[in-house]
């Protein structure tokens, strides 16, 4: 049941026919949701999902539209936008296809736009290009924006009123100044005081530089959209590169980050390195070697196990939590049938969960308590490697903070190597002993926390810190411009 006003320019929504409110939502509010997957046709080109947009709300013709979207996906940063026009959303990684939904909501100059999550899969490089055009583009043409998110240091740099919600309620609300600064109210306190600060670390002590190496990838290169030879001669169309020869190495009870932007190669190597995708190259682990996909076996699978950023995508809805922590059990034949319970049991405990969650549904547990599904899962394989691609990304502060403590804390429990991706930095100094940068497929720099700053980094390392959002205590507090 809703209840309340609902206004827009003074004039009430509520009261409008379903036609009228047709005429309102694209042309006058626009919206930008947290996943970008869930916006886009699969089966359309992204250009003609964009210039469907143009031609339904400003009333171009086709051409006109095709030439507007070219220079709206410009305007948000993309470098090659008429390639972009051509593909289809499973060929743009999770960042571009962000910002053809920011471009689609932008092209027909609404009065608002409501931004949910809007930066939550990007890097921040590109989370802070999107607030950076945001800016501008408030600055031109006086839009009005509503940003939802759980990342504080971005709100501090875009929101002029800040209101904090709690189970649904408004706990504290009023000039962003006032919210950061002197927060009255508990829980803004504590997400404040959640907000990574690389000073601060959590992660566990460093394995012994003789440690012998767990894990090593050599020349890994993957090429998306290779052709058979009959259709590179009579229809020749550009392969993407996913990863361009990268190698590196991760020892036992080690935590190895890798950070770059949206498109770099991150996820692909999380995929190639889990048994996910084709690759060239040689991976090594222990005694064996494994050239191609098909190589790779059942124990290396069980030994190397993934989280995944989303857990709804990699949780079944239709399955109790206990049977999907029983699934690796009995795959990998490590818990005899009648224990398994007990142990499943113990899996939830790891996780902080409580062992009544074996009768649920995903669809009864937050997105947190999802999380750590999925984290119990990865353990309940005993793996010797966990690969977290993008794990606490889509949630709030205070959750990422306490997932973080749990994977640790587990760490430090089973001595278990850990390749932690992510577009945090702050978090990631928190956690890793060593960092990876990756750009446009390759690996550009390594370094431990402590070198972070080291005037010797790479320009775009350099670059990744510059736009790394800074402790509560330090957010900007000057006016927006």
């Amino acid at each position: 049941e809703n209840d309340g006003k609902l206004l827009l320019s003074g004039e009430s929504i509520r009261d409008r026919t379903p036609s009228q409110i047709i005429e309102v939502r694209g042309q006058r509010i626009s919206m930008v949701f947290q996943d970008p997957s869930t916006s886009l046709n699969p089966a359309m080109r992204l250009g003609e999902q964009l210039s469907e947009v143009m031609i339904r709300h400003r009333g171009l013709t086709a051409r006109e539209a095709t030439e507007a979207s070219e220079q709206a996906l410009e305007r948000t940063g993309i470098t090659k936008p008429k390639e972009m026009l051509e593909r289809y959303p499973h060929q743009a990684s999770g960042g571009e296809k962000q910002r053809v939904v920011i471009a689609t909501a932008f092209a027909c100059n609404p009065e608002l736009i409501i931004f949910d999550e809007p930066t939550t899969a990007l890097d921040i490089i590109t989370a802070q290009q999107i607030l950076d055009l945001f800016n501008q583009l408030q600055d031109e043409t006086s839009i009005s924006a509503l940003y939802i998110s759980h990342d504080l240091g971005l709100v501090s740099r875009v929101a002029d009123t800040v209101s904090v919600l709690k189970a649904g309620e408004v706990v504290e609300s009023g000039l962003r100044t006032d919210i950061f600064m002197s927060p009255r109210d508990d829980y803004t306190k504590k997400l404040l005081s959640a907000v990574p600060d690389p000073k601060h670390w959590l992660g566990v002590n460093a394995p012994a530089p003789e440690l012998p190496i767990l894990m090593s990838a050599e020349n890994i290169t993957v090429e998306y959209g290779r052709q058979s030879v009959i259709g590179r001669l009579f229809a020749p169309k550009p392969t993407h590169i996913g990863a361009h020869e990268v190698s590196l190495t991760v020892r036992k009870g080690e935590l190895v980050g890798i950070v770059g932007e949206s498109g770099s190669g991150k996820s692909t190597m999380a995929k190639v390195l889990s048994g996910l995708q084709e690759f060239h190259g040689v991976i090594q682990f222990g005694d064996s070697h494994f050239s191609k996909l098909d190589d790779i076996d059942l124990p290396y699978r069980r030994a190397v196990q993934i989280v995944f950023q989303h857990p709804d995508a990699s949780l079944n809805p239709r399955q109790r939590i206990g049977e999907i922590l029983s699934r690796p059990l009995k795959l990998y034949n490590i818990t005899p049938k009648e224990q398994q319970t007990k142990r499943i049991i113990e899996l939830l405990e790891m996780v902080s969960l409580p062992r009544d969650y074996i009768n649920r549904f995903p669809h009864q547990l937050s997105g947190g308590e999802k999380q750590r599904v999925a984290i119990a899962r990865a353990f309940a394989a005993k793996p010797e490697v966990v690969i977290c691609d993008e794990i606490t990304s889509s949630l709030d502060v205070s959750v990422q903070a306490s997932i973080a403590n749990l994977l640790v804390a587990l760490q430090d429990q089973t001595g278990t190597a850990c390749l932690f991706i992510t577009h945090d930095l702050n978090l990631v100094r928190q956690l890793a002993h060593r960092i990876c940068v990756m750009q446009r497929g390759k690996l550009i720099d390594t370094f431990q926390p402590s070198d972070a700053e080291k005037p010797n980094r790479n320009p775009y390392t350099r670059a990744l810190l510059e736009a790394v959002p800074p402790p509560a205590g330090q957010f900007n507090m000057e006016p927006i411009t």
